[in-house]
């Protein structure tokens, strides 16, 4: 017979029951780290080092704080038409994610969540509070430039790598059972 108020709980620590195993507490506080990070970052550059002024500033070779303001999705793609389109469409995306990451049954997989989760809630904040996002990482070789991103691009990135790790690490094991 339980006792009323003592199911899930383990030494007065988090729930370990698995209907919700640690490693999706993992994923949440992934995001929250994430969007943490993300947003002080941009504050940072725009208030503290007041980069929209500056516009660059090099950091050491191959990078530079390069001042953005990008009204488009990735790599610029679709030139900043329908920004309360793009707000839409990142959120219900952040929907479908923490769906995957509240039935996710694999580690990697619920990190990967959590970074896309908080990089979009970043880049979502940014359009809200400012009409576009904040980018500000350049990274260059010589004359080559790749485009200048941020701390919630580069975890969305992350994440969909791991995502797709998780997938060939699945199918390996698959095809060795």
């Amino acid at each position: 017979m339980k006792q009323a108020g003592t199911e899930g709980v383990k030494g007065g620590g988090a729930s370990a029951s698995p209907s919700f195993p640690r490693w999706r507490l993992v994923g949440l506080a992934t995001a929250l780290i994430v969007l943490f990070v993300d947003q002080v970052s941009k504050e940072w550059v725009l208030y503290w080092l007041d980069l929209p002024l500056r516009r660059t500033v090099p950091i050491m070779p191959g990078l530079n704080f390069t001042m953005v303001w990008n009204h488009a999705v990735t790599f610029g793609m679709f030139g900043g038409h329908g920004r309360w389109l793009f707000i839409v469409i990142s959120l219900l995306a952040v929907v479908g994610l923490l769906v995957a990451l509240a039935r996710s049954r694999r580690r990697l997989v619920s990190l990967a969540c959590g970074g896309i989760i908080g990089g979009a809630v970043g880049n979502v904040i940014d359009r809200l509070r400012y009409g576009a996002v904040v980018d500000f990482l350049h990274v260059h070789v010589g004359d080559w430039s790749w485009y200048v991103f941020n701390i919630a691009d580069s975890a969305i990135v992350c994440g969909v790598g791991l995502w797709l790790l998780d997938s060939l690490l699945v199918e390996r094991r698959s095809r060795h059972v």
